[in-house]
């Protein structure tokens, strides 16, 4: 059920973080490792600010059904912030964000 997905234009180990991740979630959430699916979108552009920097940006964005704390999400978006920048080949001007929420009520899966 978690819904995964990574926009970055930063160079990242995606396999690795993807495995890194999941049993972040697991234990964070009480979900199951084979229920976590993590999908990278590579972005060739980003503008920050005034577009005068060259930023390079990750974004991770968890969906989970219904029925979490605002804590609890909160943790997971700190734990994943935390985790991030083990797998980034630079870290240099790299910003990092993390957004978990629910899942729409219209949500299906088969």
């Amino acid at each position: 059920m978690p819904q995964i997905t990574v926009d970055y234009s930063a160079p990242l180990d995606r396999r690795g973080f993807a495995l890194a991740l999941h049993p972040l979630v697991v234990e964070t959430v009480d979900t199951r490792i084979d229920s976590c699916k993590t999908r990278f979108r590579e972005v060739e552009e980003f503008v920050v600010g005034d577009g005068t920097t060259d930023d390079l940006v990750v974004h991770v964005e968890i969906a989970l059904l219904p029925g979490r704390t605002d804590e609890t999400k909160a943790r997971l978006a700190e734990g994943v912030l935390a985790l991030l920048p083990a797998y980034l080949k630079e870290r240099e001007g790299v910003r990092l964000s993390a957004e978990v929420r629910d899942l729409e009520p219209a949500y299906r899966k088969a």
